[in-house]
């Protein structure tokens, strides 16, 4: 009987959360003026505030890019932060129009959440960080340490079944929120911290003393990160979904924020019908939006390598390579459907 019930009050959230999706996102967008865009609490590189409150990082840029599609202004965001115990409530609820956190795409919040995943803005997994002091060189010689790790993430889930497939030994040191983790790694209170590569090469800045802490090699897992809207807005959808594409595409079309105004000009007919100057052309319109959507995603905010090279590249104090997110024209897996 109580797992009936149980049933039936999730069941009744999802149905709420897709009966609220389906009332037009965009239109209550367009109405409050601003996209309201769900984020992480603060993770360098992807999105953190700085000390007068403005947000940056590789997810913002996408939050931003939905804002220049829909109003020609990356300015029109507002920002929830939230924990990963609290993210996909916060989207469910309406606090937010669209998730950018750093979320892996898994069937189980594909089907089972009330939301939609569609699209992969960045290829990660799973990795490990300890001192150098510790001597390790490897994740198979971790038996018997204790691990930081999130609570409420595949993080959690993927730890145990490594260590147990592996028949290593563990004592896991839980918290909620992202800062209790950091903070209880550099207190020492753990001898490794797990989470996706990329955000411990974030975190592994935000240490005293960085160049005392190494990332392992090993990937334990599949992260595929990417964007979540609420079901039953197919629209809003595609609006998300397709703003990366354009992003993606316009890196391969060698399109840029200095040249775009110039390629507006190209005989290319793929490339006028991205920019919105090909004469028959309504993927705009088919959208909700003005045939010139995906060049003001570009003017203001770039194509995805730039966001990439801005906020995480080599150019940065991250220091990551493209690898699997190169385009998929240079070995990569980023891939942009066809725009037409």
């Amino acid at each position: 009987m109580k797992k009936t019930l149980l049933s039936a009050t999730i069941g009744a959230a999802v149905l709420g959360a897709a009966s609220a999706a389906s009332a037009a996102t965009l239109d209550d967008v367009k109405a409050k003026g601003f996209v309201q865009c769900v984020v992480n609490t603060g993770l360098a590189g992807f999105s953190a505030p700085d000390a007068s409150g403005n947000w940056t990082g590789f997810d913002v840029d996408y939050c931003r890019a939905i804002a220049a599609a829909i109003f020609n202004d990356p300015s029109k965001v507002k920002f929830t932060p939230t924990t990963a115990q609290t993210r996909f409530t916060a989207l469910q609820s309406g606090e937010g129009d669209v998730m950018f956190r750093n979320t892996t795409w898994t069937i189980n919040r594909d089907t089972a959440l009330g939301l939609n995943f569609r699209t992969v803005n960045y290829y990660d997994g799973q990795g490990f960080m300890v001192p150098k002091s510790l001597n390790v060189k490897s994740a198979l010689e971790l038996s018997g340490a204790a691990v930081c790790v999130q609570s409420g993430t595949t993080t959690e889930l993927n730890l145990a079944d490594y260590f147990k497939a592996n028949n290593l030994q563990y004592n896991p040191v839980v918290f909620e929120k992202l800062p209790e983790v950091n903070a209880a790694y550099q207190e020492g209170r753990c001898d490794v911290y797990t989470t996706d590569q990329s955000g411990l090469y974030s975190i592994r800045l935000s240490l005293s003393n960085p160049d005392e802490h190494m990332v392992l090699p090993e990937i334990i897992s599949k992260e595929p990160l990417g964007p979540a809207v609420r079901q039953g807005d197919d629209q809003w959808f595609d609006i998300v979904s397709w703003s990366h594409y354009a992003m993606v595409q316009a890196e391969e079309f060698g399109i840029t924020q200095a040249n775009v105004d110039e390629m507006k000009n190209s005989e290319n007919p793929e490339i006028r019908r991205l920019l919105g100057v090909e004469a028959d052309s309504k993927i705009g319109t088919d959208l909700g939006l003005g045939n010139e959507w995906a060049y003001n995603i570009i003017k203001h905010v770039g194509n995805y390598g730039e966001v990439f090279e801005r906020n995480i590249g080599m150019s940065t104090p991250l220091k990551i390579e493209r690898g699997l997110n190169a385009l998929w024209t240079d070995g990569g897996l980023q891939y942009a459907m066809p725009i037409r």
